[in-house]
């Protein structure tokens, strides 16, 4: 049996959730072979359920905060040895910042930038990279920086760190670090927004930043500048991609800096874990998320997990903090609802031993697992 589950956001992580599931299966059927294969969308907690999901390991790097403040954070090497996993919520991301700290137009990607650099410095032939949760408005420049680009204005003289000040950029200097030009790099980005305009990353993610209207405008316009002179330098268009816009236009640095592919989180979750080839021959497939709506079938995790298992022939059932409109549009031989019952507060607050129940409940009726 493969238990194959993503975080219920805002409650539990993926690696939590899977091992309570495990614990309720375990109950109901003492006898089963269970494998755990935690999984996220590229936000926070990526690295760990995919380092989890294929015994892989965790690893530590000091690097810069989204205000520049020195910080440890975690990336991870999966299991087949040549993988290195980086979530650039790790260093860059909104909840390194207090309130009163978010200010879109100052802060920074360098942090995630010194992370990529970690992993590729370690050897590794790819780099995954989940770029969810960002405190960020400024193109990925802070990113590239850390590779040893600079970013100057008309009189040569450094810009400050931020998406603001690049409304003054003049040009590029630099290029790319030699440790970079071997791993292949892929980025996890299920937004398809561009860099600039009403569906930019100005005016579509700023807001959660700290950005005022008058903010979004200043930063939107220092964007396109920054285009402006990004695909001049690189040699080719960037703004319009979709995905340009994802984490406060990362993805468009991603592109010009590193040449990376951006691509379904779900597919290259899915992928980087092996889940295909996992599932071969498994009796049960119990996946799970947080919420479970039509949405969940629209290139999310739980839609693709679902989708791969019914490919592979093998039933799939779930567990979930609630149920929206459309879930019964995903196929699942079965569901469970954690929370039924129970006052949602509590539920946020004590997720686990209600997973675990529900997983319970939901496999009592099957045959048990006997391979």
């Amino acid at each position: 049996m493969i238990v194959a589950p993503q975080s219920f956001k805002g409650s539990a992580d993926a690696v939590a959730v899977a091992s309570a599931i495990a614990r309720g299966v375990r109950r109901a059927w003492p006898s089963a072979l269970i494998e755990e294969m935690p999984l996220a969308d590229g936000g926070e907690g990526t690295v760990r359920a995919l380092v989890t999901a294929t015994n892989g390991g965790v690893r530590r790097s000091r690097v810069h905060d989204p205000i520049g403040r020195e910080i440890d954070a975690e990336w991870g090497v999966l299991g087949d040895g040549t993988t290195a996993v980086v979530e650039m919520a790790a260093a860059s991301g909104l909840p390194l910042l207090q309130a009163m700290e978010r200010d879109a137009r100052i802060t920074s990607t360098r942090g995630t930038g010194e992370l990529i650099l970690a992993a590729a410095a370690s050897g590794a032939h790819r780099i995954v990279i989940g770029i969810g949760g960002s405190a960020t408005n400024d193109g990925g420049a802070g990113m590239a920086r850390a590779f040893g680009y600079r970013f100057l204005d008309r009189e040569g003289n450094e810009l400050p760190e931020g998406g603001a000040a690049l409304a003054r950029l003049g040009r590029i200097d630099g290029q790319t670090d030699p440790r970079l030009v071997r791993p292949s790099i892929e980025v996890a980005c299920d937004v398809r927004n561009p860099l600039l305009g009403p569906e930019g990353a100005s005016a579509v993610y700023g807001p959660q930043k700290g950005a005022t209207p008058e903010i979004v405008r200043e930063l939107d316009a220092a964007l396109a500048r920054y285009a402006d002179v990004v695909e001049a330098f690189v040699g080719r268009p960037i703004r319009d991609v979709p995905g340009a816009g994802a984490a406060g236009g990362l993805g468009a640095g991603l592109l010009a800096f590193l040449d990376a592919r951006l691509v379904s989180g779900a597919e290259l979750v899915l992928r980087a874990v092996g889940f295909a080839e996992r599932i071969a021959g498994a009796d049960l497939v119990v996946t799970g998320e947080g919420r479970i709506d039509r949405q969940s079938g629209y290139g999310k995790l739980t839609g693709a997990v679902t989708a791969a298992a019914r490919h592979a022939g093998v039933p799939v059932v779930a567990v979930t903090g609630g149920l929206g409109e459309g879930h019964e549009t995903l196929g699942f031989d079965a569901i469970a609802v954690a929370s039924e019952g129970v006052p949602i507060a509590k539920a946020m607050r004590e997720p686990l031993p209600l997973i675990e129940h529900a997983a319970e409940s939901l496999v009592r009726a099957r045959p048990p697992v006997t391979h």
